[in-house]
């Protein structure tokens, strides 16, 4: 299981503030919402705040966020970490010359991108933050295109863990992950 950075009564603060969404996007699914976490200040102060008590003493060169909603936890973290943002983008988001990892999904594949000038220096360390773990792919192909700009991320940063998809496996070998809730 992820390591965890906030206390029980934490979590059950957070998780009271997400709702489930039945057969979203598709049958049988139960969406994690996390549009009612994000609208409630204290939940989300919540969030970065102990995100940033976390890293703060980590060496973190640089937060890079995974299209879209690890924008909304990772640009926060980085102003409050002192420290650049850096976008992972779906293909052709990006306007200069970019690195790319296609990588498998459940009924297909999407492609991933990150500017090849990213990050300032090599071998920077990387905090990569996301909402959600479910099967790993994702953060895996966006720590894939990391490591092409010879940069390293040493930590992954989850609101949610979704224990039953077991993603943490796929990044086991890769980073360090960290989550704020498991589900």
């Amino acid at each position: 299981m992820a390591e965890k950075i906030i206390s029980d009564e934490q979590i059950a603060i957070l998780k009271s503030k997400i709702r489930d969404v039945e057969n979203f996007p598709k049958e049988g699914i139960v969406f994690k919402d996390i549009t009612t976490l994000l609208n409630d200040y204290e939940s989300l102060n919540l969030v970065i705040e102990s995100a940033y008590q976390f890293f703060k003493d980590k060496n973190i060169d640089f937060v890079a966020g995974i299209d879209s909603r690890g924008f909304i936890f990772g640009t926060p973290l980085a102003l409050k970490l002192g420290v650049g943002f850096v976008p992972i983008r779906k293909k052709n988001k990006l306007p200069a010359e970019t690195y790319s990892v296609t990588y498998d999904l459940e009924y297909g594949t999407d492609t991933l991108e990150i500017h090849k000038d990213a990050f300032l220096n090599k071998d920077s360390r990387i905090l990569l933050v996301d909402d959600l773990l479910a099967t790993g792919g994702t953060a895996s192909a966006s720590i894939d295109l990391i490591e092409k700009t010879g940069s390293k991320a040493v930590y992954t940063l989850f609101l949610i863990n979704l224990l039953f998809l077991n993603g943490e496996e796929k990044l086991k070998n890769k980073t360090d992950v960290i989550s704020l809730l498991d589900f």
